[in-house]
């Protein structure tokens, strides 16, 4: 049951609390503040993994991303074979004035082309100037933090296990070579050398 006055009491309660404490002050700019690695500060773009298939644009719930790209014939691989069509990236742009930090775009990224980055000092004047091209965007790339450690016991990922397998099948194949190589090098080396057979030389031969 309260009285009346209670509600007071405890706000000057809280108050002679914080008037004991010393007042702490971010002193931002000169000392830039610690951020969390998982801080959503802006969206940095990985341009080499990109396919240009559009989901990221699609999934926007703002429809702040602008892609423009073209298609390009590449030559077969191999003779006989036939030619590919692949899509080339002209322009990819993040408008953050209108972008709210939902990284859904991240998220439904299927080549891990985009990624948070914990900068924030982004500001302008203007407000057109706050669309971010490919170029500023991959910047960014640079300022994103490690993925964090993965634990000991955990299973190591697929796509490293099979890009190890690749490579220790391919360490033994060139082994196997090596080894072949030298086999055959020491059996030759081994061999005895033939034996010249001297002929009497034939009064007339060669006239």
């Amino acid at each position: 049951m309260s009285f009346p006055g209670s509600g007071l009491a405890k706000g000057l309660a809280v108050t002679l609390r914080t008037m004991t404490k010393r007042s702490v002050t971010a002193q931002y700019p000169d000392v830039q503040p610690d951020l969390p690695p998982r801080t959503r500060g802006v969206i940095g773009l990985f341009e080499e993994n990109c396919t240009v298939c559009m989901l990221c644009a699609r999934e926007c719930p703002d429809w702040c991303i602008y892609i423009d790209s073209h298609k390009e014939t590449v030559p077969p691989a191999a003779p006989g074979g036939r030619e590919r069509s692949r899509n080339v990236l002209d322009r990819f742009a993040i408008d953050f004035a209108l972008c709210m930090y939902c990284g859904i775009c991240i998220e439904v990224c299927p080549f891990d082309a985009l990624f948070w980055s914990p900068e924030f000092e982004y500001a302008e004047t203007d407000i057109h100037e706050l669309t971010h091209e490919r170029d500023k965007l991959r910047e960014w790339m640079w300022t994103v933090p490690e993925p964090p450690a993965l634990d000991p016991a955990a299973e190591e990922p697929k796509e490293l296990a099979a890009a190890r397998k690749a490579a220790d099948k391919l360490a033994a194949q060139q082994r196997a070579e090596a080894e072949a190589a030298q086999a055959q090098a020491q059996e030759q080396a081994q061999a005895p050398e033939p034996a010249d057979q001297d002929r009497p030389d034939t009064p007339g031969e060669g006239t």
